[in-house]
């Protein structure tokens, strides 16, 4: 302290020391000197200066200092309390300004127009309803009420606590509506979904003599998209333009995404070109918000100019570049951005991580997906209750079950297991993976359940072709007061489906419409005709579908042209093929269809024909596929494929096996090879089927008694059933096999899809 500064505080004279305390530049050692000064000059009962110290202290935020002081005053005024109480507010100390107004108030201290804003900011901040109401209350009784910051402050609070009703009446009572209180109403109907209502109000400030100002427009723009009211967003932009008012950054920000759900790219051009203009090219948030809307309306080339031009690149902008990517199905240009960014080093965040993780899994690359997260935690990102539900399905689809296990564990680690949606990818992962017993445990241990769950666990079922699980659930659904969805009757119209419950599924599809006013979907439709073709019922499913509603698409045409395909129509099977031929006249799978509908009927010239159409298009049969995890790693076989290092072995193995099902007098069924050639060259064919060559590499590479589980891109045929069926019990395993229709659990010699599928 310099020697001036202590000559003055050496004075007695009350107005000298007040003079030396100046808010801004006092420091927090002389204000402790003058503390000291005041107290010896006996000064200190002269709430002047009692008041000064307060606003001092706080100053430097020494709150502990300032509780002490206010407490050691004997008759506190409104000053007293009105600088701390000021100060905590603007700090967002919310509950210390509460409990400091309460203190006023015990001490009989009335608070004036200054404390009373304060008061109604924390109430707002701490989203204290009922704290507010009884402040509103107060002013009320003690006319506080009249003054117009004291209605401003409560307007806003009655908006920030979404009591829009209280804060319209404070608004039609207020003395001097001002633009701050217009703007804070308008805001708050915008946000909320009230376009009426907000347009009212908006239009009620040129009555009462009040322009709009820049927050007054954001808040209708950034309010309406909020609240999913995309176009009055952009309606409200357009005429903020219009009025001549210049749109600023919080504008364009608030305008893009609205742009953005509603694929308006030339809107976007123009928008981008306004940004361009009037320099805010450089503004990292409208940046971000140029390159999500042009990566959701399908503009990925100039979603990827925009990136490459940014001055300085930002976490934000590689996040929207990666989703866009994403979004767009371009998941090899996602993660050639994704591996290139981090190699820069750039400081990717959860949010970067998750979305290529997502990506990979939505994308059927399943495998980088799980790579990709190990790669995250090795790289110090902690994945959140986001990024695990993105995962597993990656681990479902390729039946990765040790990897799902890995990230439950880590899920029931980090305390997020039971998330609503982290619960239902496990319900998922569990299910996709054969072990639907661990989905419905951990079903029934879920302590909130949402649609989502329901129709996971009964998906789940469905898939293993449990109807009568999925029926108990859906009945319990009821009971429970949960609402089904139009995803509930696809579960059970499949379910029904798989076990052969006609009546059962027909019954379901007329509750739909009857007792849930659900229209059926097209999915419905194919579901239903799906459970008749299969029941080989096939004049009815036909029937089905020249009733629809509307036209049938691929997928309705696809069931009814695989259940043909089951039982060997041929006519109607040659009519589905025709109307999928021009539906999907690049689908290899219809042609396939249709040619192994040929070829069980012995028409080999037909087949032929079939096949030299799809080479005049330049299309192949997608080959058979499979996969197997073995000891956390997952292995793909395809069809004839020779290349797996372990392949004399299986074959060797294979050979022999087939052996001791010919001693047993089990036979390859020989017509599931749909080609003109020798019985001798049909078992070799049969022996190149790839669920076999995965079983076969399971059994090589795991002990006697070991689980096997197999995911197929294809139906498995007929012959490779009969061959796993005889394994599992010769071999002693328990053998998971998931189709493209559904899973087959094979145990002692016997399939639980009962050989109907």
């Amino acid at each position: 302290m310099s020697k001036q500064a202590l000559r003055i505080f050496d004075t007695h004279h009350p107005t000298t020391i007040l003079n030396s305390l100046h808010t801004t530049t006092t420091s927090l050692s002389q204000t402790r000197q003058a503390h000291a000064q005041l107290l010896r000059t006996g000064l200190f009962l002269d709430t002047h200066f009692t008041t000064k110290l307060l606003s001092l202290y706080a100053n430097h935020l020494r709150f502990s200092d300032a509780n002490l002081l206010i407490n050691s005053i004997e008759n506190p005024d409104v000053f007293s309390f009105s600088t701390l109480i000021h100060t905590y507010s603007k700090l967002g100390r919310f509950s210390d300004t509460i409990m400091l107004f309460s203190r006023m108030l015990s001490h009989g201290v009335l608070p004036d127009t200054r404390v009373i804003p304060s008061v109604v900011k924390a109430c707002s901040g701490s989203n204290n309803l009922t704290g507010g109401k009884q402040v509103h209350g107060f002013c009320i009784t003690s006319g506080l009420c009249q003054d117009p910051f004291v209605q401003s402050s409560l307007i806003h609070f009655y908006v920030k606590c979404s009591q829009l009703k209280y804060a319209h009446k404070l608004f039609d009572v207020m003395t001097q509506p001002d633009v701050v209180s217009c703007s804070a109403l308008v805001s708050g109907y915008a946000r909320q979904g009230y376009v009426k209502e907000a347009k009212i109000v908006f239009g009620r400030m040129e009555e009462l003599g009040i322009e709009p100002n820049p927050v007054s427009w954001n808040g209708m723009v950034a309010g309406f998209n909020q609240s999913g009211h995309y176009l009055d967003a952009v309606m409200m932009f357009q005429k903020m333009h219009s009025f001549g008012f210049k749109p600023d950054g919080t504008t364009i920000s608030s305008v893009l995404p609205a742009v953005s759900d509603l694929e308006y790219s030339l809107v976007g051009v123009q928008i981008h070109g306004y940004a361009v203009k009037h320099g805010f090219e450089s503004d990292n948030c409208i940046v971000s918000a140029l390159i999500d809307m042009y990566g959701k309306c399908h503009s990925t080339m100039e979603m990827s100019q925009v990136f490459d031009e940014m001055p300085e690149r930002d976490v934000g902008a590689c996040n929207a570049l990666i989703s866009g990517f994403a979004r767009n199905g371009l998941t090899d240009e996602a993660l050639k951005a994704f591996n290139k960014l981090h190699d820069q080093e750039l400081e990717l965040n959860v949010v970067s991580w998750t979305s290529i993780i997502s990506c990979c899994s939505q994308h059927g690359k399943d495998i980088e997906a799980l790579n990709l997260f190990r790669q995250m935690q090795d790289s110090g990102v902690k994945p959140n209750y986001v990024t695990i539900p993105c995962l597993l399905p990656a681990c479902g689809n390729i039946a990765a079950l040790s990897h799902g296990k890995s990230a439950h564990g880590f899920s029931l680690k980090t305390g997020i297991s039971n998330n609503v949606y982290v619960g239902t990818a496990l319900i998922d992962m569990y299910a996709n993976c054969g072990r639907i017993k661990l989905s419905r445990v951990f079903f029934d241990r879920m302590p909130v359940r949402n649609i989502a769950c329901w129709n996971a666990i009964m998906g789940g079922y469905a898939m293993h072709g449990n109807a009568t699980q999925v029926l108990e659930i859906f009945k319990l659904m009821e009971k429970s007061d949960q609402k089904p969805d139009s995803i509930t009757f696809t579960s059970l119209l499949s379910a029904c489906s798989h076990s052969g419950f006609t009546s059962q599924g027909q019954h379901y599809f007329d509750r739909m419409t009857k007792d849930y006013e659900i229209k059926p979907r097209i999915e419905h439709y194919a579901c239903l005709v799906t459970l008749l073709g299969r029941a080989g019922k096939i004049q009815d499913a036909y029937s089905i579908i020249t009733k629809m509603p509307f036209e049938p698409d691929g997928c309705v045409w696809g069931a009814l042209l695989s259940s043909c395909r089951v039982h060997h129509d041929m006519e109607i099977g040659k009519l589905a093929a025709e109307k999928l031929f021009e539906l999907e006249p690049n689908n290899p799978g219809n042609y396939v269809l249709l040619s192994n509908i040929y070829a069980c009927k012995g028409l080999w010239k037909e087949v032929d024909k079939v096949r030299d159409l799809m080479k005049s298009k330049g299309m192949r049969k997608n080959p058979g596929c499979s996969w197997i995890e073995i000891k956390n790693k997952v292995h793909m076989l395809l069809a004839g494929d020779q290349s797996h290092p372990q392949m004399i072995q299986i074959l060797e193995k294979m050979e022999n096996l087939g052996m001791e099902m010919k001693k047993l007098g089990c036979f390859p069924v020989t017509s599931f090879v749909l080609q003109d050639v020798e019985d001798q060259e049909k078992e070799h064919i049969l022996c190149g089927h790839s669920e076999k060559l995965a079983v076969v590499l399971g059994i090589l590479n795991t002990s006697r008694g070991s689980t096997l589980q197999v995911i197929k891109n294809l139906r498995i045929c007929g012959d490779c059933h009969v061959f796993i069926k005889f394994i599992s019990r010769f071999e002693e395993r328990e053998i998971f096999v998931r189709d493209t229709n559904r899973f087959h659990h094979f145990k002692d010699g016997l399939c639980s899809c009962g050989d109907y599928w």
